[in-house]
């Protein structure tokens, strides 16, 4: 595939923005598996902004063995997501500002709405290409994260979301919010193997943003 058809890929799967459901474990979209995990990062508002900028500069998969490549922004306004109501339902599309770029003290820039990249997954002796794009950006005063989607060569198909919480007793939480299937028939046949390869990749990300592994 060339390199210059990822911008303009459409994702492969149809609810958008679904990770922000609040009854994705109970009702996620049909024939996906919901998966939500969450780690406490320690507390304070230096510990959430340390969490947030590496959060932010694919901190969490550079600090799981994961490759990131072929980055590029969009233009900010693709897939703007869905937010829902406590009920679960859908509300309304998710305000996206408009900003200048940003960028983390290392000069990393900070991941963007319509942002692509291709992931490289250590999977035992090969690395597998993980398409994706950026869905839904979230940038609040106690809660930063951002979403991606999956698009064609993926081995999924589905949608995940990657948040650090500064919550009321001051507590730092750092949550995977998930839905996916496998994306193909070869992915459908080898299902066992993909779950124990995603539960492996879920437990390392909620070790990513660890002070000692972070810092």
């Amino acid at each position: 595939m060339r390199r210059t058809t990822f911008t303009d890929q459409p994702v492969t799967y149809g609810a958008v923005g679904g990770t922000q459901a609040a009854d994705l474990l109970y009702y996620p979209p049909k024939g996906y598996r919901p998966v939500i995990r969450e780690a406490r990062l320690g507390s304070g508002e230096e510990r959430f902004k340390t969490a947030a900028a590496s959060l932010m500069t694919w901190g969490v998969q550079r600090g799981s063995g994961i490759r990131v490549t072929e980055a590029r922004e969009g233009t900010g306004v693709q897939y703007a997501g869905v937010m829902f109501n406590p009920d679960g339902s859908p509300a309304k599309l998710q305000e996206h500002r408009q900003s200048e770029a940003v960028f983390a003290e290392d000069g990393s820039p900070y991941i963007v709405n319509g942002m692509t990249a291709v992931l490289k997954i250590p999977f035992w002796p090969f690395r597998v290409s993980a398409p994706l794009r950026v869905v839904y950006v979230i940038d609040e005063q106690n809660r930063v994260g951002f979403a991606y989607g999956t698009l064609h060569g993926h081995p999924l198909s589905g949608e995940e979301a990657f948040l650090v919480e500064h919550r009321e007793d001051g507590s730092v939480w750092f949550v995977v919010r998930a839905f996916s299937r496998p994306s193909n028939g070869f992915y459908r046949a080898t299902s066992p193997i993909l779950r124990l390869a995603q539960r492996h990749y879920t437990n390392k990300y909620l070790r990513s943003l660890l002070p000692a592994r972070a810092a």
